[in-house]
């Protein structure tokens, strides 16, 4: 952000009062007795251009006391009742991101996972290939689902209700999911580790999954997020 703020600042500087300077601006103005010259500000890009270069080249700072989710150690599952009497229950193997949710300040916590679609996992191979297919998840076409958290609510003890966007077939929809922290100590190999859980119940018709709605398999389904991650 500092560095975006810096060349904002050397490209008015320089570049834009070097047009207005030279009246490149004058007849967007409406002041015609004055013609624009181009050709002054075209002979100004060098500084602008080398510190922009700079700023793009300086990586961003990482993002303070993040946890990086650790795949071996964490579950996506999904909830939905087939045939209007059981619950099935199906997972997602690979998933990744970075989370850090603050106990003491809720508005500091923040949440960014995706979820490679095409790991679905729902214990059979023909099943899955169908989830993968444009009745479903389409996974070719939208390989990621993603969650990126937009605000943290304090609910109670390591309790946090947190809103976000949530994007699902390529379809982005805020999504308000109840959320614990579950807890947070050294790793075995050192360094911190912590873990939260998630549930939010979502309508698959919302996303355009809509195949087979009814009772032979719902509209709601329940997705339960449990992560752990170490601190980057």
């Amino acid at each position: 952000m500092k560095n975006l703020l810096v060349v904002a600042g050397l490209v008015a500087a320089g570049g834009l009062g070097a047009a207005y300077m030279s009246g490149a601006f004058c007849n967007a103005c409406g002041n015609a007795s004055q013609p624009a010259t181009v050709t002054t500000v075209a002979m100004q890009p060098t500084i602008t251009q080398a510190v922009v270069a700079a700023a793009i080249a300086t990586p961003a700072p990482a993002v303070a006391d993040a946890f990086e989710v650790d795949n071996v150690h964490s579950s996506v599952l999904f909830k939905v009742k087939h045939n209007n009497v059981s619950n099935f229950y199906g997972r997602f193997n690979e998933v990744s991101g970075t989370f850090n949710i603050n106990k003491e300040d809720a508005s500091k916590s923040s949440m960014d996972i995706t979820v490679k679609a095409e790991s679905v996992d729902s214990n059979s191979e023909g099943r899955d290939k169908h989830l993968n297919g444009p009745d479903f998840f389409s996974s070719k076409e939208f390989p990621s689902i993603t969650f990126k958290a937009t605000k943290f609510e304090k609910a109670g003890d390591n309790q946090f209700t947190v809103t976000g966007d949530l994007t699902l077939r390529g379809v982005t929809k805020p999504v308000t999911a109840k959320v614990e922290h579950t807890g947070e100590g050294p790793g075995r190999r050192g360094g911190t580790v912590a873990g939260f859980e998630a549930t939010v119940t979502i309508k698959r018709s919302d996303f355009g999954v809509s195949y087979m709605v009814g009772p032979g398999l719902q509209d709601d389904v329940t997705l339960i997020v449990a992560l752990q991650g170490a601190k980057k």
